[in-house]
């Protein structure tokens, strides 16, 4: 089986879950009912360094939502479906949309929900408290846990995969 640094080279776009990759899993409600959701910042910067050597980035959770829907804004990340229960189709949607065959795909998930999509992709990633199933047939596994830098590690993964890691550094070091 070729390695995830090997399979990375090919990747052209990278989808990540929310819930347990971006975030810690937690679902935090006040009394009011009002949702919170921890993110990384490390994450987000990675993300942009991706964005910005030429990866497309997008987003597929199960869930719905504002609080996903503003940090995506923050990132610029365009390609965002939320409340995807089955999430084969807004993947193969996003193949579309992009113009992207489903192995240019790198996809980062945490749950049985994932998997349908994981198994399509040409590099599948995952964090360490996975559900079994996922890590199973997850080519890497970030050291670090999701919403604690686990996407930046995947984001470092393909940059220095394609050998972009350095140029991307480099726009930060003026």
């Amino acid at each position: 089986m070729p390695s995830a640094t090997h399979l990375a080279q090919s990747v052209r776009a990278i989808i990540f879950d929310v819930d347990g990759v971006l975030t810690d899993g937690g679902l935090y409600r006040s009394d009011d009912g009002q949702e919170f959701k921890r993110f990384h910042s490390a994450d987000g910067l990675g993300i942009r360094m991706l964005a910005d050597a030429g990866i497309k980035i997008g987003i597929i959770t199960g869930r719905e939502s504002n609080v996903v829907r503003h940090r995506c804004e923050e990132l610029n990340i365009e390609h965002v479906i939320q409340g995807a229960r089955d999430k084969l189709p807004a993947f193969e949607s996003m193949c579309s949309q992009l113009d992207i065959p489903p192995t240019d795909f790198a996809y980062m998930g945490d749950d049985i929900i994932d998997l349908p999509v994981m198994r399509r992709v040409g590099l599948a990633l995952t964090v360490p408290n996975a559900n079994q199933e996922v890590s199973n047939i997850a080519h890497w596994t970030s050291a670090r846990a999701g919403g604690h830098g686990a996407a930046r590690e995947a984001c470092e993964l393909i940059l220095k995969s394609k050998n972009l890691y350095d140029e991307a550094v480099k726009r930060y070091m003026i």
